[in-house]
Formats: structure tokens, C-alpha cells, sequence
């Protein structure tokens, strides 16, 4: 048992961003179907192109777990310099690459309590609400939000959560509010494509749904998520991306749930065309491999994006706790009109919570110095992300 577990287009100039986290917290909530906000594009990680390079086509972007532990709420609380919460600069190194891509995707792990607190890190988790702000003024677009700490709060911490996520203009999809809004796909739009965001999991470390709300949550099973997905073709969309909080804590190599699921999953087609069309997997805490299962990109786990002190089961600190990828994939539009969009290119950046230098985020640059901290990270990093074959398949490591 874990310290953690207890069991459109981007137009916009520079000036833009300083805007954006001035004013996140007063955006305007989004409807069932609002395209994905406007970008700045004031510069991306070296190298890293600011948009889809395929005519006609859309990048999308997605990162692992926020899970804001203790320390890292006392880190924001610091970076506020006496404002509450601040966790804008443990994010800002990633900042280029979210904001450079045409989609981008956050799994946020845990839920939010009242602006005034208390918040409570491990084991039931109780975030600051000023998390959406930051998520938003990074660039994300939609979060998915069913992990097994969705309950720590019952109900209400639901509801606060997605509250925050609708004040600051970040979609969201795993947990909801209401029957309806369960029932309703996040529909976001990524150039000229629709994309679905449907996500669940595994479980919520044995609290029970809330009474008379057996929609609080998603939860994984087999066939509701390819009628999900079944449904979300029907009401518009081009593209299917399905998150999943699942696997083992602390095992880089998918276990059987993992394996069995993305098979089923990836294999169910409706008139010849694939019902899902990516798999983003979260909770393990450390970085697990990519795959191309049944011709569909499947990402076990993308590690912790944001993380405080991470211990393994054994009591140790330990580093992979504070490791993760981002997955960023470019997808091509079909020949011809209800075809399938296809990935055409599929990459990933290795990134690191520097646990060291304020709980920053940063990605790990190819060329970090021989025998640094970064630089083994970096190594370790790819060697699981491609421990599955998915070199051969097309996949590339950035930076």
C-alpha cells in the first residue's frame, strides 16, 4: 500500500497568456458542445511544432495525474505570495507544449473543497479549487475526472469540481452532476474534427456512490464504454479518445486487467470503423509502455504529471513516483467523408515533477547533460515507454 493509495485554430499573440491567468478564474462556464478555447501561440519547446503539421488534420495533447499532495498545496500557497493558491509556476514549463498543441487533455485525480478550505492531501485527497485556474492558464482544454479519489468528498466534492472546471473554462468528463450530463459526451472541437472525451474507473477505494447517483462517476466496464463511445459517434464525433484509471500502483508493465481491456476495446468496430480511436490510461503512478493494439494507440499509463514526495510500497521515496510522459498524437483526416482519422504521427516528451527546485514541471530535453538527473529520468522514461514494441510502430520520443 502506497503513500498515496489507500487501498480551433491558435491565433492568439503573446500578450494573450499573461491575460489568461489574470482572468481564468472569472471565465464564463462552457456548454455541452463549446469548441476548445483559443491558444496563445507565443512559442513551443525547441523543436516541437505549434500545431498539426498533416493538412487538414489536429494535434492532440494528453498528460498524466495532478495529484496534489500536502506539499505541493503548501508549494501553491507559497507562489501566491500571500494570494491563496497559486499553481501556475509548477506548471509553466510545460506550458509551450500544451499551448502548442490543437487539443490537450489533463486527468485531474482528485477533487476540490470550498475556496477558504480545508484541504487534505494523502489519503483522501481535498484540493484547492485554484487548480482549474492554473489547468486552464497552462492550456489544457478538458480534464478527465473519474479516478478512485473522485469520492473523497461525496457529492459535494463532485459538484465543486466541476463547478471550478466550468468557471475556468476546462472541459471535463468521468464524473458528473447529474444523470444528463453523464449521459452527454464532452465534445470538443480540434481543427476541423470533433473529438469525444469519455473516461472511467476502475473503482473509488470502496466508497460507495453517492445514494440515488450511480451517474456520480464512471466506472469501468466493458460494455458501457463502447456504448458510450457507440453514442458519442451518433451525436457528432469524428474522433473517440476514452481515459481510464486503471492498472496496478507502481508496476510499469500492464497487468492482465489493462491488457484484456484495451483488446476488447480496440477490437469492437460499427460498420467496419473502429468504435474507439485512442486510449489514454492514468493511475499508476509510475510510467508504463505505449502500444498499438489492434491498430488503435493505447497508453497504459502516462505516470504522475504533478506530485508531491511519492513512496512505493515498500516505504521508499521513489523517484518514478515523480516521472511521466506526455502523449502527443496527430491525427489525419479520412480520405473520404465518415472514414476513420488515423494517427500519422504519434510521439511522447518524458517530463519530471522536480521535486528539488519547488515541485516544478519540466520536460526532459533530449540533449540533457550525460549522467544528470534529468538525463537518467529522461533514459528511464523511454526505455518503459517503448518496453512493448512501440518503436517499431511508429513512435518517436521528443524534447
Amino acid at each position: 500500500m502506497s503513500r498515496y493509495e489507500g487501498s480551433v485554430t491558435r491565433t492568439h499573440g503573446p500578450a494573450v497568456l499573461a491575460a489568461l491567468a489574470a482572468v481564468t478564474l472569472l471565465a464564463a462556464g462552457c456548454g455541452p458542445q463549446q469548441p476548445a478555447a483559443g491558444r496563445p501561440g507565443a512559442g513551443t519547446a525547441s523543436r516541437q511544432p505549434a500545431k498539426a503539421a498533416v493538412p487538414g488534420g489536429f494535434t492532440l495533447l494528453a498528460t498524466g495525474d495532478v495529484l496534489p499532495h500536502t506539499e505541493i498545496i503548501e508549494q501553491a500557497r507559497k507562489d501566491a505570495h500571500g494570494g491563496g493558491h497559486d499553481f501556475g509556476p509548477m506548471l509553466a514549463g510545460v506550458r509551450p507544449l500544451v499551448t502548442g498543441a490543437d487539443l490537450a487533455i489533463c486527468h485531474m485525480e482528485t477533487v476540490y473543497g470550498e475556496n477558504s478550505g480545508p484541504f487534505t492531501g494523502y489519503p483522501a485527497f481535498v484540493s484547492p479549487p485554484q487548480v482549474a485556474a492554473a489547468l486552464k492558464a497552462t492550456g489544457y482544454d478538458s480534464c478527465s475526472t473519474a479516478s478512485n479519489h473522485t469520492l473523497d468528498a461525496g457529492g459535494a466534492g463532485v459538484r465543486r469540481t466541476l463547478d471550478a472546471l466550468d468557471a475556468a473554462g476546462v472541459r471535463h468528463a468521468g464524473s458528473a452532476r447529474s444523470a444528463s450530463e453523464a449521459a452527454r459526451p464532452a465534445l470538443l472541437k480540434a481543427g476541423r474534427a470533433t473529438v469525444a472525451q469519455l473516461a472511467y474507473t476502475y473503482g473509488t477505494n470502496g466508497i460507495a456512490l453517492p445514494e440515488g447517483q450511480p451517474w456520480a462517476v464512471g466506472l469501468i466496464d466493458r460494455d458501457k464504454i463502447l456504448a458510450d463511445a457507440r453514442a458519442a459517434r451518433r451525436a457528432g464525433a469524428d474522433v473517440v479518445v476514452v481515459s481510464l484509471h486503471w492498472g496496478t500502483e507502481w508496476q510499469q508493465e500492464p497487468d492482465e486487467q489493462q491488457r484484456t481491456l484495451s483488446r476488447a476495446l480496440t477490437a469492437a468496430r460499427t460498420g467496419g470503423r473502429p468504435d474507439i480511436d485512442l486510449i489514454l490510461g492514468t493511475h499508476a503512478h509510475v510510467p508504463q509502455a505505449y502500444e498499438k493494439v489492434n491498430g488503435t494507440w493505447v497508453v497504459y499509463g502516462m505516470g504522475d504529471q504533478l506530485a508531491g514526495y511519492m513512496y512505493n510500497p515498500q516505504g521508499a521515496v521513489d523517484s518514478r513516483g515523480n516521472q511521466s510522459s506526455m502523449a502527443r498524437f496527430t491525427f489525419a483526416p479520412p480520405g473520404k467523408a465518415g472514414g476513420r482519422w488515423t494517427v500519422a504521427t504519434a510521439e511522447f516528451v518524458p517530463q519530471l515533477t522536480d521535486v528539488d527546485h519547488a515541485f516544478r514541471v519540466v520536460p526532459l530535453a533530449q540533449d540533457a547533460p550525460r549522467g544528470s538527473t534529468h538525463a537518467r529520468a529522461r533514459d528511464a522514461i523511454r526505455e518503459t515507454v517503448l518496453s512493448r514494441g512501440a518503436a517499431d510502430d511508429g513512435l518517436v520520443m521528443t524534447g
